[in-house]
């Protein structure tokens, strides 16, 4: 028998994720796990996420950053890398100038030769890889499988078919569609128009995942059999090829104390599991009348809150936004602050009970297998309302807030679901508390991630020889 010469060497890998550290940090993450175990990655990146990223790069003898010049395109402004860098209107400008990149990648592919590239939104990579030769191509998919599985498995609309549809015709799920109730409502339709936007030149989202994951040799998941399995064996019989699962790729809560904002001091000052911690992440802007009914809804529940939220839309800062003598009510209960902060340390706090999350990919796992607790469940866009979906309806770890016709939630809604989570005489509070201690049990238990990976690995080596 001859055992393939390929199977004795560590592999070598190149990343190219999407210029958005949403992106760029879950690819780092899994470089950080593949290097834990010898393999050397190669990442490609702009000067200054490299810069920012540097101490997320836990072994630099086998993670070798790449810099990526990012090629001029007009309108965009100078120097903007990454989506951090433009407002959401322009990202579209930096999917060109990401596009624009082939032919460095190309000659960099050449050189080095590497068994694999991962890749997400440069659908062109297959292409690259085929014409040069002996290269694997993963399609690494960082959000809900769930969401590609509704989006993309469809025949392909054309923006005018789109736009003449029904509501209903919109949300119905593709044929063979793994769940009854991870999917979206009909007034949830228009979260699925982003799809068909342009983004990049002459290409639209839908266009550009929909070829990655179509040309590639295998999909790669960031997530595990037990979470998202159907979804998994779904997306391989309809794009017939391999779905393979990295599980989660957590970094390991670092048990440092939380200096930022003084936030250590504040949350001290509160009983255990009391706190209501609301976050939405770093792309997510509220309207401001969406803004005062969430900072209303917090401080109707009676509990001490930290709001951690973007100034909203056509403003400057959070503060200015706030309802006329709010500050003064809520004075030493509410903090609110409109920066990046530590959310894992947030959440392992002991004071913190309730989390109200947006439900990005990212947070929902940290929510799930590194935090205790009670999930209040506010998504914005398809993806996260997926989430939000598989988390009440699936997982019944968490509760969703009610939306009014236009998607619209009020302080009452919020309110009332908060209270569900967090009164202690609450049945359904209970019951999704013991759902969510089970499955973080399970998430956290020794060896359940690093057997993941370890079975990735041996998947890329199959990859290898076939």
């Amino acid at each position: 028998m001859v055992v393939h010469s390929k199977l004795h060497s560590k592999l070598q890998i190149v990343m190219f994720p999407w210029l958005a550290f949403g992106h760029i940090i879950p690819f780092l993450n899994l470089s950080n796990e593949l290097a834990k175990k010898g393999h050397k990655i190669s990442f490609l990146l702009p000067k200054n996420a490299q810069i920012r990223l540097q101490n997320l790069n836990l072994y630099p003898n086998l993670i070798t950053f790449h810099t990526l010049t990012i090629p001029r395109v007009n309108g965009l402004p100078e120097g903007a890398e990454t989506t951090a860098d433009v407002p959401g209107y322009l990202e579209s400008l930096l999917a060109t100038a990401m596009d624009e990149l082939y032919d460095q990648i190309k000659s960099f592919l050449r050189n080095l030769k590497p068994h694999f590239v991962f890749f997400d939104f440069a659908h062109w990579i297959p292409d690259v890889a085929l014409e040069i030769g002996g290269i694997k191509t993963l399609c690494y998919k960082i959000v809900c499988p769930a969401a590609s599985a509704i989006s993309l498995i469809r025949s392909p609309l054309e923006m005018t078919t789109f736009m003449a549809s029904t509501a209903a015709d919109l949300v119905k799920p593709p044929p063979g569609y793994p769940s009854t109730t991870v999917v979206l409502h009909e007034r949830e339709a228009k979260l699925l128009s982003f799809l068909f936007r342009e983004y990049g030149k002459g290409v639209t989202i839908y266009e550009r995942l929909k070829k990655g994951m179509t040309l590639c040799d295998a999909i790669a998941m960031k997530t595990c059999r037990e979470i998202d399995g159907t979804f998994g064996d779904y997306i391989a019989t309809q794009f017939k090829k391999s779905v393979l699962y990295t599980g989660p790729v957590l970094p390991e809560p670092k048990k440092e104390p939380l200096e930022e904002h003084g936030l250590s001091n504040w949350l001290e000052k509160f009983e255990p599991g009391s706190v209501v911690f609301c976050g939405f992440g770093s792309q997510l802007f509220l309207e401001k009348k969406q803004f005062q009914e969430l900072v209303l809804g917090l401080e109707l529940t009676g509990l001490p809150f930290l709001l951690a939220v973007k100034p909203p839309e056509g403003t400057n800062s959070a503060e200015e936004a706030l309802p006329e003598g709010f500050k003064k009510r809520v004075q030493e209960k509410g903090l609110i602050l409109d920066c990046w902060v530590p959310q894992l340390k947030i959440l392992s706090h002991k004071s913190v009970g309730c989390f109200v999350s947006h439900c990005g990919y990212g947070s929902m796992w940290e929510s799930l297998a590194l935090s205790d607790c009670q999930l209040v469940l506010l998504p914005s866009t398809s993806e996260q309302t997926l989430n939000a979906r598989l988390m009440e309806q699936e997982l019944k770890v968490g509760v969703e807030v009610e939306k009014d016709e236009n998607g619209w939630f009020s302080k009452e809604s919020l309110c009332k679901t908060v209270k569900c989570v967090m009164d202690k005489d609450s049945q359904v509070g209970c019951f999704v508390k013991e759902n969510h201690r089970k499955l973080k049990e399970v998430l956290s238990s020794p060896g359940f991630m690093n057997n993941y990976i370890d079975n990735f690995i041996q998947n890329l080596y199959g990859l290898l020889v076939e």
